[in-house]
């Protein structure tokens, strides 16, 4: 009997109803495919049935594979022979070949988003009518979590389309809408929503051609196919060099891709869909897929629904917050939240320069409807909602106040005390320092159980992630509405613990150590940067340096020394820092020189004098070799960070890693790699760099009990 699919009659007509009662989305499983196989059996061979139509129960059409069962069932996949791996694979290919080539016409009636495995149902159908729907989407995102859609979705969107005109949607994962989709001939009509399985009945019952082109005996690949073919062959050699510029070749579903829409086309469909199931088996053996899965999908998924939030505190609504300081941050944490509906208050030392802060928030949402990305009516009343003020009074009513001052102890202290004397009992006041430790701050408020770390990033309004560090005394409670915050801002939050720099600051920090520690002993600046880009990381370490400003990092170097008296110890990087900004004035990018020059109309460039300061050593490093020092000092200070409990989940930091910092997304994050590598390789490439570069690399305590015990960060 049939449990997630419903098999219906209406007179002559299949109607197949995709409905799993345990589930609020349809996602495909073994239950699913067991359905769709009987489904498909019964309408070959039931007398009288003219054909079929496939619609939904739900919101959602089909949103494709269960990806919580790929990551709960990877390990005992990874242990079955290839062979039997391929056999599970192709198990919904061979069920979708089996739809098509069934001698009955089959109409798709998508009533709702249509995501991977959903969509390639939809291309095996006959006929696909979708639903006028605003926010309906339909696409194949599976390269954006390391894999591709094995389901025959890189053989029919390309036979469909032509190869050039798929690629968008297998190598980026673009999503369409109802129109776009139509435009490109993915659908074949876009119907209002009440009519579409109506409109799908009648052309079954019309009695079409049910043999797709490709099974007919003249079919020709519209643009051409194969490396004789000069309208592919130099578009094919394009792509290649373009995407291993894109990934460095960090990603193997990009290239598996390429190497389906290179092969599959030369083949009759049946030998190009096991082809396509051969480099689907090959993604899943390697692992990236099974880390960015972990990290992109589940850990993220996880994060947003809050899992880190204290059950029994009530869920509340922001309505009215404040912001102090105009600058950069505190503008964006004023956009960001006046657009999620919230009324801001956005104060500053003075009017005139809280006015200059909302005068740079309606000149970038101004720029975003320029490009389109903002409606103009969104954008006027975004702005409407934030209040320019100079006066601490005005703080009187509001929820929560987000302090994004100077890193300056004595600056911070002023703001939190003043602001402390307006606020109401259960005002949440947090701070924005991506350095300072919270607990010390919130000594200078008279309740520190409701002070609280929100670290945004720059830009706040395109970076996804806010760390939400809880002090020594942070309540439940005030943990709880500091999540409902970021929650209600659309944003992912992640929880640390108390601790100089928290998490990311302390893990992104030591990449950027790391790189311009190599400066002062002779490495190659282009050499450093380049590498940094080859192993995967968005910037390189000197690029960072000067975007964030050198004269900034020496000024949260002296807090900290201050902070610490004699237990200070200055890192490699600090005396190439000091030098570059305190004695020669370079301070990044803002004075028009760093570790780059910023000429003006010009493209940066790495300055010349870095090398009459620190000589370049005759016999360069590998890129290998840079490479993984940059690597294992950022898994070594994330290792430290759960040590020392700051983390107290890999699931925090690994979101935190590659949603914040922009840590390689094939690793899945510090931990999920740690794990995807071993702990006893890293541990013995731990041991291997100490040697060589010093006491920074030596392994941390919990590496070393986790090779003793033989224990994994995930289960």
């Amino acid at each position: 009997m049939n449990q997630v699919i419903r098999y219906e009659r209406e007179g002559d007509l299949a109607i197949w109803v995709l409905d799993n009662p345990h589930k609020t989305t349809n996602t495909i499983d073994q239950t699913f495919l067991d359905d769709l196989e009987a489904c498909i059996t019964r309408l070959q061979s039931e007398g009288g049935t003219r054909g079929a139509v496939i619609t939904s129960a739900k919101a959602l059409f089909l949103a494709g594979a269960d990806l919580n069962d790929l990551e709960r069932n990877d390990e005992a996949m990874r242990k079955l022979p290839p062979a039997e791996m391929f056999e599970k694979v192709f198990s919904l290919s061979r069920l979708l070949r089996k739809l098509e080539t069934c001698g009955r016409p089959v109409a798709c009636a998508i009533n709702g988003t249509a995501m991977g495995g959903g969509l390639e149902i939809a291309l095996a159908c006959h006929q696909r009518f979708v639903a006028d729907i605003p926010g309906l989407r339909l696409g194949l995102p599976e390269v954006q979590i390391g894999l591709l859609p094995a389901g025959g979705g890189t053989q029919r969107l390309a036979r469909m389309l032509g190869i050039q005109a798929a690629m968008p949607y297998l190598l980026e994962g673009k999503s369409l809408d109802p129109q776009a989709a139509l435009k490109v001939r993915i659908v074949d009509a876009v119907v209002p929503q009440g009519e579409i399985v109506e409109r799908a009945k009648r052309w079954v019952r019309s009695s079409p051609d049910c043999i797709k082109p490709w099974d007919k005996k003249d079919f020709r690949i519209p643009g051409g196919a194969g490396p004789m073919d000069p309208r592919v062959a130099g578009m094919l050699v394009v792509s290649n060099a373009l995407t291993h510029e894109r990934t460095a070749d960090n990603l193997p579903a990009p290239k598996a891709v390429l190497s389906c829409l290179y092969e599959g086309p030369l083949l009759p469909m049946d030998l190009a869909l096991r082809l396509e199931c051969k480099y689907m088996t090959r993604l899943l053996i390697d692992g990236t897929a099974r880390n960015m899965v972990r990290t992109l999908f589940i850990n993220k998924t996880k994060c947003d629904k809050l899992y880190r939030r204290p059950a029994e505190v009530p869920v509340t609504s922001f309505t009215e917050i404040g912001v102090i300081g105009s600058g950069l941050m505190g503008a964006g944490i004023a956009q960001v939240a006046a657009r999620a509906g919230i009324e801001v208050v956005l104060m500053d030392v003075d009017l005139a320069t809280a006015e200059r802060g909302k005068a740079g928030i309606a000149k970038r949402l101004n720029d975003s409807v320029a490009k389109g990305r903002l409606a103009a009516d969104k954008a006027e009343s975004t702005l409407a909602r934030i209040t320019p003020s100079n006066d601490y009074a005005t703080l009187r009513g509001v929820q929560l106040v987000v302090e994004a001052v100077f890193e300056d102890r004595g600056i911070k202290s002023r703001v939190i005390a003043a602001a402390d004397e307006v606020l109401g009992p259960k005002v949440v006041m947090a701070s924005n320092t991506s350095t300072l430790p919270i607990t010390s701050l919130a000594g200078y408020s008279k309740r520190a159980k409701n002070f609280i770390g929100l670290h945004f990033f720059s830009p706040v309004d395109r970076m996804p992630l806010v760390e939400i560090i809880r002090g020594k005394k942070t309540s439940d409670a005030t943990l709880a509405r500091a999540l409902d915050f970021v929650q209600q801002l659309g944003k992912t939050p992640i929880v640390v613990k108390d601790s100089r720099g928290f998490f990311t600051s302390r893990f992104f920090g030591s990449y950027v150590n790391e790189g311009i520690a190599m400066v002062g002993e002779g490495v190659t600046p282009a050499l450093i940067e380049n590498a940094a880009r080859i192993l995967g990381m968005p910037v390189g370490p000197l690029t960072v340096q000067d975007e964030v400003g050198l004269d900034l990092a020496v000024r949260v170097t002296q807090q900290t020394k201050a902070d610490l008296d004699d237990a200070w110890q200055p890192g490699a990087a600090y005396p190439i820092v000091e030098k570059l900004s305190v004695e020669l004035g370079r301070h990044g990018r803002k004075s028009g020189g760093g570790f780059y020059d910023y000429p003006q109309g010009g493209k940066k460039r790495l300055w010349s004098g870095l090398a009459d300061i620190w000589l370049s050593s005759e016999l360069q490093p590998a890129v290998s070799d840079v490479c993984r020092r940059m690597l294992y000092i950022q898994l070594i200070e994330a290792i430290k960070c759960m040590q020392e409990g700051v983390l107290e989940y890999a699931a925090d930091g690994d979101v935190g890693a590659v949603l914040g910092v922009g840590f390689p997304t094939y690793t899945g994050g510090p931990f999920s790699y740690v794990d995807h590598l071993g702990a006893a390789r890293v541990l013995s490439e731990c041991n291997a760099l100490a040697k060589r570069h010093g006491e920074r690399f030596k392994a941390p305590r919990l590496l070393r009990e986790m090779v003793r015990e033989g224990k994994r960060f995930y289960a």
